[in-house]
């Protein structure tokens, strides 16, 4: 598998599967916040999806891939520092408002910061086009949140304004993180040593802060059991969400890869209509359209 990933870096068909790879992340990113969204207390899920995260890519990184070397536990330790902040950002933005004003938020403020930071930072060119799709694809993502935060008056202000901070924030660490995360990945002769420990590395922290508040409540989580397949289920999830669109950075050009991600936008609204009884009008419908033409202009430069 290594061996064909790399044959395929710098060629047609390693463009064509990075956008595959995005728009499978894409799908599967809204999956993944949905589920931190559900019935349980964000921290909690959050902490349980991890904890299978743990378990899961644990063997595989101890014992089927190389160890880091030298400099590589350094810029292990950054994308740990990286991925904590964004992870404390989305629980506490989920914690304040809907999914449906949070989500849109977060996507819609990283594109534009990921075209930014790597054109500035990995030296890749974007042309007129390119940045017109991504100005609108997070422009036609930001109006969506607001439709969504103007219809949301059975949650306080403070608490909706408090989650729109913290969203904001999160927004900022994806485009921190995917850039970060981009570069890092190209550094790592194997791809996949980089995903092993990644997941492993990064999954340590939440599961502590669960064990923490559980130790602090001194009592079992309401449905305890479901919590634990959410868990098990956002595990796999976020392997194919966060795996896929690394892999995607390492044969595709950064932005394009992360303005596709970003359709996911799409997905999470579908999933909120359907499995969280959220409403989708025409405004709505017209802005999806107009996220899905920002993509593809993005891709067409």
């Amino acid at each position: 598998m290594t061996a064909w990933i790399l044959s395929l870096e710098g060629t047609e068909a390693g463009a064509r599967l990075a956008l595959l790879l995005a728009l499978t992340s894409a799908l599967a990113h809204a999956c993944f916040g949905a589920l931190q969204k559900g019935r349980h207390d964000p921290w909690l899920a959050r902490g349980a999806i991890d904890v299978f995260m743990v378990l899961l890519s644990a063997p595989v990184a101890l014992f089927l891939v190389p160890w880091p070397r030298g400099v590589e536990w350094l810029v292990m330790a950054g994308v740990m520092a990286i991925h904590l902040a964004y992870k404390i950002a989305m629980a506490r933005a989920y914690s304040r408002a809907a999914y449906t004003v949070v989500y849109p938020v977060v996507r819609g403020v990283g594109p534009l910061a990921t075209l930014a930071f790597a054109a500035l930072f990995l030296g890749e060119h974007y042309v007129g086009i390119q940045w017109l799709g991504v100005a609108l694809l997070s422009g036609a993502i930001l109006m969506l949140a607001r439709i969504n935060f103007t219809s949301s008056p059975h949650i306080g202000r403070i608490d909706l304004q408090a989650g729109l901070a913290w969203a904001l924030a999160g927004g900022l660490m994806v485009a921190i993180y995917t850039t970060y995360d981009a570069w890092a990945i190209r550094l790592m002769p194997d791809p996949f040593t980089f995903l092993a420990w990644f997941f492993l590395m990064t999954s340590l922290d939440f599961p502590l802060m669960l064990g923490y508040r559980l130790l602090k409540a001194r009592q079992i989580p309401e449905a305890a059991g479901a919590l634990a397949l959410r868990g098990f289920v956002g595990a796999l999830i976020a392997f194919v969400s966060f795996g896929g669109v690394m892999l995607g950075t390492r044969l595709g050009k950064v932005a394009e890869v992360a303005s596709l991600r970003e359709t996911s936008t799409l997905f999470a609204a579908a999933i909120g209509w359907l499995y969280l009884g959220e409403r989708s009008g025409p405004a709505k419908i017209l802005l999806m359209g107009l996220i899905a033409l920002g993509a593809i202009l993005v891709q067409a430069g």
